[in-house]
Parts: structure tokens; sequence; C-alpha cells
């Protein structure tokens, strides 16, 4: 078994290295284009590793977004299930949003500490977007 899961990580690195470690404006559409592909995927088996994965992108995400030309994770930088940052990303970039366009979270630093997972996003936060935007505050949770 070991041989075989390093062979399947070995593999995925190869092939997911370009968007898990975004370094230009290329990689960053493929990133945000495959985030949203995954949230569309209705395979009930594979929930948990898709959920996982699109933690992984949005986290990406965020480096590359936040780097200013710095293109390296930070060392506090922590990896978890984040679908409702997921979401967020996806609603920002479906409806060209920034930071400062989410009254719904607050001010800008909010915003910013949520998307790079220092924060979370609350049920009032989670109940204002799913009206605004007209989604099913489901899609925020795993």
């Amino acid at each position: 078994m070991g041989v075989d899961l390093k062979a399947a990580f070995e593999t995925f690195a190869e092939t997911a290295g370009p968007v898990l470690n975004i370094r230009d404006e290329t990689h960053y559409g493929m990133a945000m284009e495959l985030v949203e592909d995954l949230m569309g995927d209705d395979d009930e088996d594979s929930d948990v590793a898709l959920n996982a994965l699109i933690g992984l992108l949005g986290k990406a995400i965020a480096v590359y977004e936040s780097s200013d030309g710095q293109r390296e994770w930070p060392e506090d930088m922590v990896f978890d299930d984040t679908a409702d940052v997921a979401m967020l990303r996806l609603l920002m970039d479906q409806h060209g949003l920034g930071v400062a366009d989410f009254p719904e979270i607050g001010d800008k630093s909010l915003l910013s500490r949520i998307l790079s997972g220092q924060r979370n996003l609350t049920k009032k936060h989670i109940s204002r977007l799913s009206r605004r935007f007209n989604v099913d505050p489901g899609l925020f949770f795993d």
C-alpha cells in the first residue's frame, strides 16, 4: 500500500503542482476554473476528496492573490477543508467582485482574513451571502 500511495501522491503532485503553487495568471485562471468545475461535481462518493481538493485550491488562490509578487507558501499556512471560502471565491470570481464589495461580511480586512483562513464565515455571513447571490446556504458547508 505504501508504494502505491507514494506513487499516487507523486502523480498527483506532478499533475496538480501548477494549480497548487500558482505562479502566473495562466495557472491562476486554471485553478479558478477547476474550483468551479469541482463545485459542480455531484459524485457523493468523492465528496471528502473533492472538498479537500477545493480547500487546497482555495488556499493556493488566496496565496497568489495576496502575494504581491511573492509566490511562496507562508510558514503559518494551514490546509483544511474550507468549502465556505471556496464558495466565496467562486462567487467573487463569477461576479467580478473584490474584497471591498461585501458589505454582508464587513470591512476589507475581515474578508481578507476569511479568505486567508485566519477567520471563518459566520452563519450570519452565510445567510446574507446566500440571499444576495440566490444560492443555497448548504453550498458553503462540506
